[in-house]
């Protein structure tokens, strides 16, 4: 399911030019706050130079920028006015691909599936 889901996902993001790595950092610092790198990358799951690639990616085209942390070191980000316009075009995108895909699915399957992948999710990273 996985790999169609990422495909299929990937197609959508691209009308708008953007990737399911680059959305999943849009999402991540919209529904959190002002993340810092490693934050952002321990929610991905994935290596902090992979999250600084991608997040030079978003700088590049303008929708996120740094902002002053509290340590120098630490670098937060957030969304650009530009940014945040993208972000709701992108969620509209994507909030019609996630109703096709569960079409069909009573929101008792959904909750049950949420139920057994957030437990399948616990017992990989023990």
């Amino acid at each position: 399911m996985y790999r169609p889901f990422e495909s299929q996902l990937n197609v959508e993001l691209s009308k708008h030019q953007l990737y399911r790595a680059q959305w999943s950092i849009l999402y991540y610092i919209v529904n959190f706050g002002s993340p810092t790198l490693v934050e952002i990358s321990n929610y991905l799951g994935v290596e902090k130079p992979t999250v600084t690639r991608t997040i030079n990616r978003l700088e590049e085209l303008g929708y996120v920028e740094h902002i002053p942390g509290k340590d120098k070191r630490e670098k937060r980000m957030q969304l650009t006015v530009l940014g945040k316009k993208v972000y709701q075009d992108v969620r509209k995108t994507v909030d019609e691909f996630e109703k096709e895909i569960i079409k069909g699915v009573s929101e008792k399957e959904l909750l049950e599936a949420v139920h057994v992948m957030k437990a399948i999710r616990n017992n990989l990273i023990k």
